[in-house]
């Protein structure tokens, strides 16, 4: 999954930022209004976390401005004002969710979450299985056969992509759009590396080989 974070605070940016990392999101995180938008215009965002004090033009005309282009992937937005009428003021000018200063990141996590889950019509479920791979989203386990699988946060967001997508094949680009943040050079070898990395981890522990690749279209999760 991907999510773009807009904050010109450094600290609070770097802290959502480095969280949702270790969570398995890509990330990209910008500072100002005109360079979010550029973004959004451009990148397949999974999910925003927007500030509404933002230079350029601040965090609910930003909503606005990606309303208007039809952008339509959710945004949680983040303010020290507490108000209800501030509250209704962003989720009335598009915004999906609101919460405010200071804040708990697992409280912001658990939204995102939420978010990603309802704007993607996923089911609210909080495993992931194929074949006898399971991931459970919630500990970040990752099991094979009932063995524990050591993932890094990368090989787990892979994983998970993978097992949202069983059956079907996943290119190259989807990989670098859904697993690496933003600026990737496509050409670089670094998906093969993670997919081999992954591969070595994941058909260890059984006697099927579930993860395959597509020679020219990417890969694919199945178990023949």
């Amino acid at each position: 999954m991907r999510a773009l974070v807009v904050d010109d605070d450094s600290k609070i940016s770097s802290y959502v930022e480095k969280g949702l990392r270790e969570a398995g999101f890509a990330v990209d995180a910008v500072t100002n209004g005109p360079d979010a938008l550029a973004l959004a215009r451009t990148t397949p965002y999974d999910v925003a976390v927007v500030d509404v004090m933002l230079p350029g033009f601040d965090g609910l005309e930003l909503i606005e401005h990606m309303r208007k282009a039809k952008l339509k992937f959710p945004v949680l937005i983040l303010s020290a004002r507490r108000s209800v009428d501030d509250r209704v003021a962003g989720l009335r000018r598009g915004g999906d969710d609101y919460l405010t200063k200071p804040f708990s990141f697992t409280e912001l996590l658990a939204r995102v979450q939420a978010l990603v889950r309802r704007s993607t019509a996923q089911p609210e479920t909080t495993r992931l299985t194929y074949d006898d791979v399971e991931l459970d989203l919630l500990s970040r386990r990752a099991t094979r056969a009932g063995e524990t699988l050591l993932l890094q946060p990368r090989e787990f967001a892979l994983l998970e992509y993978l097992l949202r997508n069983a059956g079907r094949v996943v290119s190259k680009t989807a990989v670098l759009e859904h697993v690496y943040d933003y600026g990737f050079d496509p050409q670089t070898n670094v998906v093969d590396v993670l997919v081999c990395r992954l591969r070595a981890k994941l058909d260890q522990q059984g006697a099927v080989k579930l993860l395959h690749t597509e020679r020219g279209f990417g890969y694919v999760l199945r178990n023949k």
